[in-house]
């Protein structure tokens, strides 16, 4: 039916019906136009996609893609005692971006933590530097780099960890991919310590450089025993799918909840463990190194390995504060809650998205039921558009239009 045909037809109607339809047809448009984008300070909670959706209270985005007023390639210091003393390899790193967030390991391995490591490691701040994008077609000005490389007498070594132990599940993903020499490890985890080693709890992503490039391994620690049996259901060992090897940028996410651990490549789910989930809050720590044990390979004199990363997403709950109530619902919806949803918590109406958003690290609001949270413009425009689009549902709209048919007819 033509557009004009149709207006006739609708003008033709009984003059409630069809200032309801005009009404509804207006907005289809916006309602179609799926979530807006917003701010933080705009959204109560956040709700992730994926086969366990889950909501979580806060959201840290570190974008390493535009900093080249810092990129630098310093050279390796090959002094032991100099490597753990280095300074920061800019002064971004001295900044409070940097330093409200992380810090940048300088611990070594001379404990011995590892039975089979044979070689000497230390980590150094001087491996943790801004780059400039040398990509033929570059998609970033920049990227953080984490560094390994293999001197004559020792591996120097990259981490950095969270300076907050607070985060108690959580939904982290990074833009990255390895490159460099067989003999490294880069991984991206969560983990907290203790004293025994069952008493240690962390989920990990790793990448070994002497592996097949399309493999990573997924584990929820410990994966072995103290008296060195495998722990065969701790890991999951996958393939990246659509043929992407971990020397090509792909965002690696973790999706921690209190039940499982599932990783995912580019939002593919490639890996679910049930088995021994932390539970209790831990760091989060990206590192890259190697000890010449079993597990990480022997690198040759002067080789290195990189984990490159552009940029990291989290949202999580933290045990500073009350996760988000079960209160943050629509019919229908089959998000689980997470964890101590009898605690006096204020509801969670206004709920955001990271995984529908066009905008890297800017949420969209998914659906606002109390309204803007400040008289923002932009921000009110963004949410009054969720709200109303979760609302209307295109089904009336249809119906209501077959209505008007018969109804001439």
């Amino acid at each position: 039916m033509a557009g004009d045909e149709l207006s006739r037809l609708v003008m033709r109607l009984p003059a409630t019906l069809s200032s309801l339809i005009i009404l509804l047809s207006a907005s289809v448009p916006l309602a179609a136009a799926g979530p807006s984008l917003t701010q933080d300070s705009q959204c109560g909670c956040y709700l992730t996609n994926g086969t366990d959706p889950s909501f979580f209270s806060k959201h840290m985005f570190l974008d390493f893609r535009n900093l080249s007023q810092y990129a630098g390639v310093p050279a390796t210091i090959t002094d032991w005692d100099e490597n753990a003393a280095a300074s920061p390899s800019s002064q971004y790193f001295s900044s409070t971006e940097w330093s409200n967030t992380w810090l940048t390991g300088s611990w070594n391995n001379s404990g011995r933590e590892r039975s089979d490591a044979s070689t000497d490691m230390v980590n150094s701040p001087n491996n943790v530097y801004i780059e400039a994008n040398s990509d033929k077609n570059p998609s970033s000005q920049t990227w953080l780099t984490l560094r390994t490389q293999r001197l004559a007498a020792f591996q120097t070594a990259a981490e950095i960890e969270s300076v907050s132990m607070g985060f108690q599940f959580l939904s982290m993903r990074m833009l990255a991919r390895t490159v460099g020499a067989s003999g490294a490890i880069t991984a991206m985890f969560t983990y907290r310590g203790g004293k025994n080693l069952a008493d240690v709890q962390e989920s990990d992503l790793e990448v070994r450089t002497l592996d097949s490039k399309n493999l990573i391994h997924y584990t929820n620690q410990p994966s072995y025993t103290a008296d060195g049996n495998t722990v065969d259901q701790a890991t999951k060992n996958a393939t990246m799918p659509d043929g992407l090897q971990w020397t090509d940028w792909a965002v690696h996410r973790l999706d921690w909840t209190p039940t499982k651990s599932v990783w995912f490549v580019n939002e593919q789910e490639v890996a679910e463990i049930s088995f021994q989930t932390p539970r209790d809050g831990c760091k989060v720590i990206l590192n890259a190194w190697s000890d010449g044990g079993q597990w990480t390979g022997n690198m040759s004199v002067n080789a290195s390995a990189y984990l490159q990363v552009q940029w990291l997403d989290l949202i999580y709950n933290s045990t500073a504060e009350p996760p988000p109530p079960s209160s943050a619902k629509r019919d229908g919806d089959t998000a689980s809650p997470l964890f101590g949803r009898d605690q006096a918590a204020a509801a969670c109406n206004a709920v955001c998205s990271i995984d529908e958003t066009p905008t890297q690290g800017q949420p969209v609001m998914l659906w606002n039921n109390e309204g803007p949270r400040s008289s923002n413009a932009s921000a009110t425009t963004s949410s009054s558009r969720g709200s109303l689009a979760a609302w209307i549902p295109s089904v009336l709209i249809s119906t209501m239009v077959l209505l008007s048919t018969s109804l001439v007819l």
